[in-house]
């Protein structure tokens, strides 16, 4: 009986080290802060978390435009414009929720590409006052890299300040998640 308990044991251990470990989601740091500059009440906004990919892994994610509809929430489409050398113009449809309410959103802006460092993109027309972000990747010593997003924001229409920083900040949380969780699943 002694012997029966002790090989129960010993198989309840290999089976617990046999399991596959569960894939905690990314670690994820989300700030936005309203600021004002230059006459606008800006949303400005901080995010970075580390995936396992490699840099150029998550730089093939990043620069797949047309493809980021497949991962981002409310983005329905996305599309490559034109393109000139590290220059890239993209148009993008996507939905702002609001409480109970949504608003269509369309934006045309342009991406200068700093291969495997980072991308700027800027505004060039749709709806928003202002809009004006960065990705940068970091490799990390693991293998991994940290990818970091910054963004300064102004909607083209209303949004209840305090309220629109917890909205924005929900936005950026769940924007960066798909982006992290995309990247770790293999990416592009």
């Amino acid at each position: 009986m002694k012997r029966l308990l002790v090989l129960l044991l010993f198989s309840l251990c290999i089976h617990a080290h046999a399991q596959p470990a569960k894939t905690e989601p990314p670690k994820l740091e989300v700030a936005v802060n309203r600021i004002q500059q230059d006459n606008l009440h800006l949303y400005e906004v901080n995010a970075n978390g580390a995936v396992q990919a490699p840099l150029a892994a998550v730089w093939k994610t990043l620069t797949n435009y047309e493809k980021m509809n497949e991962f981002v929430p409310d983005m329905q489409s996305c599309r490559v414009l034109s393109r000139n050398g590290n220059e890239v113009i993209i148009e993008q449809f996507g939905t702002a929720h609001f409480l109970f309410m949504s608003k269509s959103i369309h934006l045309i802006v342009r991406a200068i590409e700093q291969p495997m460092a980072a991308i700027d993109i800027a505004l060039i027309s749709g709806d928003m006052k202002h809009y004006e972000s960065r990705w940068e990747l970091q490799p990390l010593a693991d293998g991994g890299t940290r990818v970091v997003y910054s963004g300064k924001l102004v909607p083209n229409f209303y949004v209840p300040g305090i309220l629109g920083t917890n909205l924005i900040r929900s936005d950026i949380e769940r924007m960066m998640g798909a982006v992290l969780a995309r990247i770790d699943k293999g990416g592009a």
